[in-house]
Formats: C-alpha cells, sequence, structure tokens
C-alpha cells in the first residue's frame, strides 16, 4: 500500500525540462571530472567516494545561478549522468592495473584504450540493464524498507536547491582549498605529503601520516565507526604482526624475500618494507575472507530480490505504464542490449574472452549486480562490497580457466577482465539504484534516468582509459609508492596465486583466520581487512577525519534538524576535499609528462621538476602536521558556520 499512497515532489502528471542538451553536456563533463578524481583518489587508497550529492550541488550551482534555469528534474538528470564516472572508475582501477603491472615485468601486453574502453563501457551498460528489472521490485514495492541512503540524501539536497544554493557553496570552497592545498603539497613540495616515523624502541613498528585533504574527507564521510575498523586493521599490523615478526623472526629468509632475512631487510629498507613485502599478503587474506562472508550474508537478500523481479514481470507489473513516474525501458530493450553486449564480449578481438568466459561475465554479472543493488539500499553505496564481489569472482572464474586448460599469462589476462567488467556490472548496479532511488523520491521518468546513466557510462567509458595511461605513465607506474593501486594489486595477486601456485599461502591463511576471528567478535571485517592491507599511513589521516565527524556529532544542539545540517555540511565540503584532490592530482599528472628541457646531467627534465621548490623552500614535516590540523579546522568552520548565524 505504501507505493500508493506516496507522491513525488514532482507529481506524475506535471512535465519538466528533464534529459535537455544542458543536462546532457553538463552530466558528461562532471562523469569526466569525478570518474578522474576517483580513479586517482582509489588508486592512491583503494577507495571510491560516492559523486552523486557534489554532482547535484554542483549542477545546481551551475543551473540556477549561472544558466538561470529552474527545474529539479534537470539537476536530478545531471547528477545521474555525473555520478556514472565515479561508478565506472572503481571498476575500472579495482582491477585493470593488474595488466600494466604484468607488462611492466614482460609478461604480456599493456591494454590498449580500446580494450579499456571496451571493457568498461560492456560492464557500465550491463551494471544499468541488469538493474532495471529490479527498479520495481526495490525501489517501488520496498520503499520505506530499504534505505537507500545516498539517493535519499541526494533528493534532499535537490529539494532544498528549489529554496537556494548556500550548499553548492560549500562544496566550491571544499574544492578550492583542497586544490590549492594539494598543488602547494604534491605540486611546490613545500612539505612532504607523507610523514613517516620508524620506532626504534618497539622494532618492527612504524606510524605515519598521508597529510592530504582527500584522506581527511573520506574520514569524515565514512564515520567514526568504519574510520576505526580501519585504524584498528592497521594497529593490528603495524604493532603487533610486523614487530612479531622481527621479535621471533629477525634472522628468518622468508619468501618472497629470498636474499635477505627479515632484519636486514628492516635494517635496509625500514619498516615499510615489513608491510610491502608480508603483511600485504595477511591483508589479501582477510580481504578475500571478508567479501566472501558478506556474500555469504547477503544470499538470502539475493535470492528474494530475483524472485519479486521475475514475480512482478510474470504478473505483468513490467509492462509500460501511462503514469511517467513508472515508465522503464522495456524487458525487450533489456534482453537486446544483454545479449549485444554478450556477444561483443565474445567476438570483439580488443576483449580477450570467448564464448565461455563471456557466460561467466553474464551470469555472475546478473548475480552481483542484483547482491549491488540491495545491499546500498540497505547500508550505502560507500559500503558496497564491490572489492569482495570483484575478489569472489577472480577466485572462481580463475579455478574455471585453469581447470579448462586456459593457464598461464593467458588464463590471468582473461580472469582480470572478467573480474573487470564485474567489478563495473557492481558499482554502476549499485550507482544507478541510488539515482533512481533519487528520481523515485524526486518524481522524475525512470526510463530517461536509465538513458542518462547510459551516456554517462559511454561518456566515462572514453576517458578512463586515457586517466588509466596518465596516471600511470606521471607517478612510476602502478605497485610505486606514489600509486600503490593497492586493490588492484591485491588482484593480481589472488590471480597468480590461484593459476601460478606462486603465493605465500601461510601468510594469507593467517590473513583468512584474523578476518574469521573479527567475524566471531562481530566487527565489519571488510573495513577492519582493508584497513590491515593498507599502510597506516593511510588510515590514520581517516581516523582523525571520522574522529571529527564523530565530536561533532556528540555535541548538543538545539534540535535534531541543526545536528543533521552541521554533519551534512561537513559531509559536503569534504566531497569538495575530495573532488579538489582528485583534480589536482590529474593536473598535476599532466605536468609530470610535459617534457621542459634537460638537467645538468642531461637527465629528461619535466614540468613538475620545474614548479618543485623543496629546495628553496620548505616547512618541513613539522610544517605538514601543523597545515593538516589547519586543514581539519576548515573541515569544523564549515560544517557549524550555519550554527553559528543562526
Amino acid at each position: 500500500m505504501e507505493e500508493k499512497k506516496f507522491q513525488p515532489y514532482v507529481p506524475a502528471d506535471k512535465v519538466m525540462p528533464e534529459f535537455t542538451v544542458v543536462s546532457v553536456i553538463l552530466g558528461a563533463i562532471l562523469a569526466i571530472v569525478f570518474g578522474g578524481a576517483n580513479a586517482y583518489l582509489g588508486l592512491r587508497v583503494g577507495m571510491t567516494v560516492s559523486a552523486s550529492i557534489p554532482a547535484a550541488v554542483i549542477s545546481m550551482g551551475i543551473i540556477r545561478k549561472v544558466l538561470k534555469r529552474d527545474s529539479i528534474l534537470e539537476n536530478n538528470m545531471v547528477q545521474t549522468i555525473g555520478s556514472a564516472g565515479e561508478s565506472v572508475a572503481a571498476g575500472a582501477i579495482f582491477t585493470l592495473p593488474a595488466l600494466f603491472m604484468w607488462a611492466k615485468e614482460g609478461m604480456g601486453n599493456a591494454p590498449s584504450l580500446v580494450e579499456i574502453g571496451l571493457i568498461a563501457l560492456c560492464g557500465g551498460v550491463l551494471g544499468v540493464l541488469m538493474m532495471i528489472p529490479l527498479r520495481s521490485a526495490l525501489i517501488v514495492k520496498e520503499h520505506g524498507v530499504l534505505a537507500y541512503p545516498e539517493g535519499q540524501a541526494c533528493a534532499e539536497v535537490l529539494i532544498a536547491g528549489e529554496e537556494g544554493g548556500a550548499k553548492a557553496s560549500t562544496v566550491f570552497s571544499g574544492l578550492g582549498i583542497a586544490a590549492v592545498y594539494k598543488f602547494i603539497a604534491d605540486g611546490l613540495k613545500v612539505f612532504p605529503s607523507e610523514i613517516t616515523y620508524d620506532i626504534s624502541a618497539y622494532k618492527g613498528s612504524g606510524i605515519g601520516i598521508d597529510v592530504l585533504p582527500a584522506l581527511a574527507g573520506v574520514g569524515y564521510i565514512c564515520g567514526a565507526k568504519v574510520s576505526s575498523y580501519l585504524f584498528a586493521g592497521g594497529l593490528l599490523g603495524w604493532f603487533v604482526i610486523m614487530p612479531l615478526m622481527v621479535l621471533f623472526g629477525s634472522d628468518l629468509i622468508l619468501f618472497p624475500v629470498t636474499d635477505m632475512t627479515i632484519g636486514e631487510l628492516v635494517a635496509k629498507d625500514g619498516v615499510s618494507a615489513l608491510w610491502g613485502n608480508y603483511l600485504r599478503y595477511i591483508g589479501a587474506g582477510a580481504v578475500a575472507c571478508g567479501g566472501v562472508l558478506s556474500l555469504v550474508k547477503s544470499l538470502p537478500l539475493i535470492i528474494r530480490t530475483f524472485k519479486d523481479a521475475m514475480g512482478d514481470y510474470a504478473k505483468g507489473r513490467g509492462e509500460a505504464s501511462s503514469l511517467r513516474t513508472e515508465q522503464d525501458l522495456s524487458m525487450k530493450v533489456v534482453l537486446l542490449g544483454v545479449l549485444a553486449v554478450a556477444v561483443v564480449l565474445w567476438l570483439v578481438p580488443a576483449i580477450p574472452l570467448n564464448l565461455f568466459t563471456a557466460l561467466i561475465v553474464i551470469i555472475f554479472g546478473f548475480f552481483f549486480a542484483t547482491v549491488s543493488s540491495r545491499m546500498v539500499g540497505l547500508i550505502g553505496s560507500s559500503n558496497n562490497p564491490v572489492s569482495g564481489m570483484a575478489i569472489a569472482t577472480l577466485l572462481i572464474s580463475t579455478l574455471l580457466l585453469k581447470a579448462t586448460g586456459t593457464d598461464g599469462i593467458e588464463g590471468m589476462t582473461a580472469a582480470i577482465v572478467i573480474g573487470g567488467v564485474i567489478c563495473v556490472i557492481a558499482a554502476i548496479a549499485g550507482d544507478t539504484s541510488q539515482d533512481l532511488k533519487t528520481g523515485f523520491l524526486v518524481g522524475a521518468t525512470p526510463k530517461k534516468q536509465q538513458i542518462g546513466e547510459i551516456v554517462g557510462v559511454a561518456v566515462s567509458a572514453v576517458a578512463i582509459g586515457a586517466i588509466l595511461y596518465l596516471l600511470s605513465m606521471a607517478w612510476g607506474g602502478y605497485g610505486s609508492d606514489a600509486l600503490p593501486a593497492p586493490q588492484a594489486t591485491l588482484m593480481k595477486m589472488i590471480v597468480e596465486g590461484v593459476m601460478g601456485g606462486n603465493l605465500p599461502w601461510n601468510l594469507v591463511l593467517v590473513g583468512v583466520f584474523i578476518a574469521l576471528m573479527v567475524e566471531v567478535l562481530k566487527i565489519p571485517v571488510l573495513p577492519f581487512a582493508i584497513g590491515l592491507y593498507l599502510p597506516i599511513y593511510l588510515s590514520v589521516p581517516m581516523m582523525l577525519g571520522g574522529a571529527l565527524r564523530w565530536f561533532l556529532e556528540k555535541r548538543k544542539y538545539a534540535s535534531e534538524k541543526e545536528k543533521d545540517n552541521v554533519v551534512q555540511s561537513g559531509v559536503l565540503y569534504s566531497s569538495g576535499l575530495i573532488a579538489g584532490e582528485g583534480i589536482v592530482g590529474i593536473l598535476l599528472a599532466v605536468l609530470a609528462i610535459i617534457p621542459a628541457g634537460v638537467d645538468a646531467e642531461g637527465a629528461a627534465l619535466y614540468v613538475s621538476d620545474k614548479i618543485n621548490i623543496s629546495e628553496l623552500f620548505s616547512i618541513g614535516q613539522i610544517g605538514g602536521l601543523v597545515v593538516f590540523a589547519l586543514l581539519l579546522l576548515t573541515i569544523y568552520r564549515f560544517a557549524t558556520k550555519d550554527q553559528k548565524k543562526s
């Protein structure tokens, strides 16, 4: 009965500008910008952040204030198209950099721009199409049951935008401050962006912090709980496991380092070498186990969602409706689209898949689109375990490929491509679900939103290949200190381990049993495991951002509405911080590959070298900590500025 009672903000019988030239162009630009920003962020820290709300706010700022147009549905279309870029980037960066790393090692060739674009496009289109049959069951039928937090928040922002554009200025402020900060830190290099310290009195341990605005923003948006789970994983790795390795195994030679003992490795390369050579395998085992556990727990939800969706179409609910707000792309279009993508995956030479592997993609794709669509409704897009789904896909697909005789680099490449397509499917299905929830609340036309999602996917797919190549060339390749690509490195390790049997399985199993212990203690496994897998330098600034949000949430307020306004203002500002750093990260990547002559010794110089003034002026590590503290204060100030006015 709930769906009959619900009335959207724009009634079904009212027609407003929606899928317009302006909304498509602006949405496409935002899809590329947020896709690039999230690609950079994900390749650095292994996480991406939903772009729907900042895209909606920026859209309102431009459409309402600059272009003087007034249509909430047009704004909604911009964020629908724009947010697709973030999801395509997430799916691509979690897997495809593994192909670059193999090429660097002399195994196979780096993927072409066409291959990357087609993988992203096929995955994105499948993600949108496979979510369409689920819309009635998840968005409409379970309205009031499934929260879709980002979808609801985005709708609230759009509706609030009808009354003024104060929120847009908050996002732009964060974007501008982060852009300047990032340029000073990593462009001019006035202070180091990574500050580390090995604790000599407690051998094998170390602490550090990456003083970057995006990390503080991610921590604030994720909140204290998720940030603390990440930090707890880092503490276990850097203050328990690594010191124990030095205490009991200082004289031990342990694979993969075969030419020196653990003690010699620490003496030569520092504590971070323990993380790079050993702790990452333990973290990989924990993340893999966490991904499988999250899928097992969601199986009843998957079965119920599929059953409900098919039941609706069997009763004729999937047929075209006369009401504008109930019109989806027809099932005929959906089925033909899925079939066309399957044929492309099978027959296009640029994609290294055959009929068997294309079928694996379609079967796993629908399975994980269903998982993702329901999971984001329950826990939000930021907690959508896309990497866990990719890990499960890689384990099963690699075993199947090996069993059918496709092994070596050919089999490993096929496994990563399968994982890449599935990653994009899961990410886009979740994003589409949130966007359709926003549209349901504001009164958008689902059919037009679904076309908009495909437009966003197509634009992002064209851009993501160039972005991946640009970042790889500028930052010394994937797997380097500047661009660790943690998720893709993990996927590479898993595929190599299953296919070649060269994974240190004892370390992986230690991680598996740590994850099981954490599950028994009823602690969310995936964020804890990711904290164990990533260097502690990344979880410390996220913890500080999360602690700041906790402080703001625990203060006394005159009303619950005032508290929500403060917290949401901080989220908008933090979204701007993430976007600003990501955009300047792309700019610095461009500067790092533009030639600018040679130095005195004849070595090539680039524009990034020319703007580096660290030898002339630097405020050092202490200065970097002070500047980061001031950055945290700006989050506090922008979160509470409206409260102070009132």
